[in-house]
């Protein structure tokens, strides 16, 4: 039963992943401290699951030419440079006892910022929402990239929860194509990021694969969704699952972890259940125009 739970949750989590451009870290992460895990434990398992969900992801966005490859790279080599400086970082709140708070707190800023960032997104026009600039700033891609990186190795997840919003909001992309983008830079910056921590941390490899196993089947599902919606949609979505993420780690602070499951879980349901009603209508009214 719980090697079927562990299957299921990472298919549930790559879909989100392949949809919304994050790695899945960012939901995985706090679910495995609400299951009980250590902090240090839930990042490094989570950067082995976002590594296998941001691999499925990309093949999917490159077939629907998502991804702005110059961008990724730059956004992906800062942020591996950062990953470095995230670590000693990480085992320094580990040693002291101050990762049970610490990183929690850091969830709540980041989630409740860009919480806020795409729900004013997804308000805005579709005429403002796809406007692109030709040259992006290199300077702003250094910083962002840097800042995921950073993220990435300290709350074991892809980058991507930060890469997709402020990509839109500073670099001017349109949600479509910063999902792409991001899920390509997340593939650059978890793998030194999970090496940083592999040989010193001890993690459930069972676990680990399993959630991997779940993830490879369902992030591919999670990109091809995005045909179904418009930009505006999915910036509102992301603003959702980024305050359900957030509330659920403010209740697991306050011992109520078993409500924060259940009012993520809730909020994944809706987010299937709406998806698939969309895909129906969209295919019934094909036929109908056929």
């Amino acid at each position: 039963m719980l090697i079927l739970l562990f299957f299921l949750l990472g298919a549930c989590i790559s879909v989100l992943s392949g949809f919304f451009g994050v790695g899945g870290g960012f939901i995985l992460t706090p679910l495995l401290m609400l299951f009980g895990y250590s902090p240090i434990e839930a990042v490094t398992t989570s950067l082995l699951f976002t590594l296998g969900t941001s691999f499925s992801g990309i093949t999917t966005h490159i077939k629907l030419k998502n991804i702005l490859w110059k961008n990724g790279i730059i956004l992906g080599i800062s942020g591996i440079a950062s990953t470095q400086l995230a670590r000693p970082f990480v085992m320094f709140l580990e040693n002291r006892g101050l990762d049970e708070w610490v990183i929690p707190i850091f969830y709540i800023i980041l989630l409740s910022y860009f919480a806020m960032k795409m729900f004013k997104q997804g308000k805005k026009s579709a005429e403002n929402e796809n406007k692109q600039p030709i040259s992006p700033s290199i300077i702003k891609m250094i910083f962002i990239g840097a800042f995921a990186g950073f993220v990435s190795t300290t709350l074991g997840v892809g980058g991507g929860f930060i890469i997709v919003p402020l990509s839109v909001a500073f670099l001017g992309f349109e949600p479509k194509k910063a999902i792409g983008t991001s899920l390509f830079t997340i593939f650059l910056i978890v793998p030194v990021a999970f090496l940083s921590y592999a040989f010193t941390v001890s993690i459930n490899y069972k676990v680990s694969l399993l959630l991997v196993a779940g993830g490879l089947i369902g992030s591919s599902f999670g990109a091809k969704l995005t045909r179904y919606y418009e930009n505006k949609e999915i910036s509102l979505l992301l603003s959702g699952i980024y305050i359900a993420t957030l509330t659920s780690v403010i209740l697991k602070l306050v011992n109520l972890s078993i409500v924060g499951l259940v009012l993520l879980g809730c909020f994944i349901l809706y987010f299937f259940v709406h998806s698939i009603l969309k895909v129906q209508r969209y295919k019934a009214n094909l036929k109908g125009s056929a």
